[in-house]
């Protein structure tokens, strides 16, 4: 199996069921630092972390990050997941394969935020559209 380590106390993580984590509730499984309150869930059917463990304060910037970001790729354009990304990763100056929400830190989070927030009051976004 898999060994998965929490970024926050080096310890390693166990795997769980979300129920653990979400009030009872069932959204498969998790790796969970339980010393720490920090968790990331895995793709379905595999035990393979969909980023990396995040306790509250990532998790609430995530929420923030996906909010700002998650429209600009789901709204009335109907451009691809793919396509956002690499917007994303040529405004944050980083290598496509280290661009996703999953593994940011807080800080890389509310850039995130930071960056969707300016794209959408400048127009660039609407720009960037009719040119590709």
């Amino acid at each position: 199996m898999r060994q998965v380590f929490c970024d926050y106390c080096g310890r390693p993580a166990q795997l769980v069921s979300s129920t653990e984590v979400y009030n009872g509730l069932d959204y498969g499984m998790v790796w969970l630092c339980r010393p720490c309150v920090a968790w990331v869930g895995v793709h379905k059917g595999t035990d393979e972390p969909l980023g990396r463990l995040a306790d509250a304060d990532l998790r609430y910037w995530k929420r923030q990050a996906h909010k700002a970001f998650d429209p600009l790729w789901q709204g009335k354009e109907k451009r691809t997941r793919r396509w956002a990304y690499e917007w994303l990763a040529e405004e944050m100056h980083l290598p496509i394969e280290q661009t996703h929400i999953g593994m940011f830190d807080a800080n890389q989070c509310k850039h995130v935020v930071k960056i969707c927030k300016e794209a959408k009051n400048n127009g660039y976004l609407q720009k960037r559209l009719q040119g590709s």
